[in-house]
């Protein structure tokens, strides 16, 4: 078994050295990860520069970029053997709802899906680290129920959330689907030293669907977060109207 294993927060994050440890003994691992916190950059990739790459201290590889790029150079030119799973995480704060499609922690793992291999991200359900411990025994215990009878067809991409608890590989399991946010907070508008206007990008809308079956449902009520997810974003059901209503033929 050959694993990749990536994250936004940086190859300085202490989720990162979590889930490597986690991991440990399941397979030959390699560690491709960003030089610096690429949360929010979604799938992004780097195409206005070149990208460097470096081996740390630790032994991880780490790339100058996004967590897409760390994913893409890995399987198409640093890596010398295709990856048999590729994992990302483990993340500083939820990815549930529409806050994975910002994501970078789910990017990650989303590009070995593009790439045809099996993918998982994990994610703590809160911020600072809290019971990362936890978090990580359940990442392993995950991974391995995957492995355990051959991995299931690839490929495909699970998207997890792990409450913050001494507990959360004793939790229940649930497969979820995404909740969904309201829209965004407004912009913060500031004055830079020099006069300048400038902005910062506001606070994630409050929940707006966080009804049963939802990741934000399964993580309030102290469960461990599993939604498979997918890349196609085609509105099947809408394709009769739209063609009705553009005089157009359904292919």
């Amino acid at each position: 078994m050959h694993i990749l294993i990536s994250n936004d927060d940086g190859y300085l994050a202490p989720g990162l050295a979590a889930l490597v440890r986690a991991c440990e003994g399941l397979g030959t691992i390699e560690v491709v990860a960003p030089e610096q916190n690429a949360s929010g950059t979604s799938n992004a990739l780097t195409l206005n520069r070149p990208l460097s790459v470096f081996e740390a201290a630790n032994g991880f590889k780490v790339v100058s970029g996004t967590p897409s790029d760390c994913v893409h150079v890995a399987l198409t030119g640093l890596l010398a053997r295709r990856p048999d799973l590729v994992l990302s995480g483990i993340n500083n704060g939820a990815n549930m709802g529409d806050d994975t499609l910002y994501s970078g922690t789910v990017a990650a793992a989303m590009e070995g899906y593009l790439f045809g291999i099996p993918a998982v991200a994990f994610s703590l359900v809160d911020k600072a680290w809290g019971e990362l411990d936890a978090a990580a025994r359940t990442a392993r215990s995950i991974v391995q129920r995957l492995l355990a009878d051959g991995l299931p067809q690839a490929p495909w991409l699970l998207n997890v959330n792990i409450p913050n608890r001494p507990d959360a590989d004793r939790l229940p399991r649930l497969v979820t689907r995404l909740g969904r946010r309201h829209a965004s907070e407004p912009v913060i508008r500031q004055t830079s030293p020099r006069g300048e206007t400038i902005y910062w990008i506001g606070p994630a809308g409050d929940v707006r669907d966080a009804g049963e079956g939802t990741d934000f449902h399964a993580a309030a009520h102290g469960c461990v977060s599993i939604t498979p997810l997918q890349v196609d974003l085609t509105d099947h059901p809408a394709r009769p109207a739209w063609a009705g209503r553009l005089g157009a033929a359904v292919a």
